[in-house]
């Protein structure tokens, strides 16, 4: 049984904008606490047996300089490694290539702070149709899968129950509630308020199968 309301508020989501070589990239964070240690939550996040039991099959060299790629979605290269508290990579897929960074600290006796940020360059037209909802309901799935697997308690889901779960009442709520999220992340970044919620609305839709509004 998943708290959905719980596990949603459990996250902070934040946007900004960086700077790069190649031009301005819009920046997204999430993140989220856990009753886990750091070593715990590091080797959840970096071994190559654990991964798919939270996340997605993946495959490669997961260490400095190794190339990954993870079943049917994204690849890339191990940038930065500092373990147990940080990795960075390329995020490729699509044809196109974006960069995250994994960030584990210490919150109190036994409990780490995750926190991803993901940069990419986005075009203006496909942010004001979908906003950072389109990336960040996803990785907000990918929070709640490492969740469920640190949980000592046994709740959550696996992936092998993600699909189904996903396409269920609870599933279609918890994407809802993670997409009203980001739009409240949009507006707070500047984001004009009615703009923000018509890309929610088409990322609530692409994700549970409502009717576009």
């Amino acid at each position: 049984m998943i708290d959905v309301t719980g596990q949603i508020s459990a996250v902070e989501r934040r946007l900004g904008t960086r700077t790069l070589p190649a031009g301005e990239a819009r920046v997204m964070t999430i993140s989220q606490t856990y009753d886990a240690p750091v070593e715990d939550v590091w080797d959840a996040c970096t071994s190559a047996e654990r991964i798919p039991r939270w996340f997605l099959p993946i495959s490669g060299e997961l260490k400095l300089g190794g190339r990954y790629q993870l079943e049917g979605n994204a690849g890339g290269t191990v940038e930065r490694c500092d373990p147990p508290h940080s990795f960075a990579a390329t995020w490729e897929f699509g044809g196109e290539v974006s960069w995250i960074e994994v960030r584990l600290t210490e919150a109190g006796a036994g409990r780490t702070r995750f926190e991803l940020e993901h940069v990419a360059h986005v075009d203006d037209a496909r942010w004001a149709e979908y906003g950072p909802g389109a990336v960040g309901v996803g990785w907000d799935g990918a929070l709640l899968g490492l969740a469920s697997h640190l949980a000592a308690d046994g709740s959550g889901i696996t992936p092998d129950e993600a699909v189904a779960w996903m396409g269920s009442d609870e599933g279609r709520r918890f994407m809802t509630e993670a997409s009203a999220r980001w739009t409240e992340a949009s507006i707070a970044a500047g984001t004009p308020a009615d703009e923000a919620r018509a890309a929610g609305d088409r990322t609530t839709a692409f994700y549970t199968g409502a009717p576009t509004p």
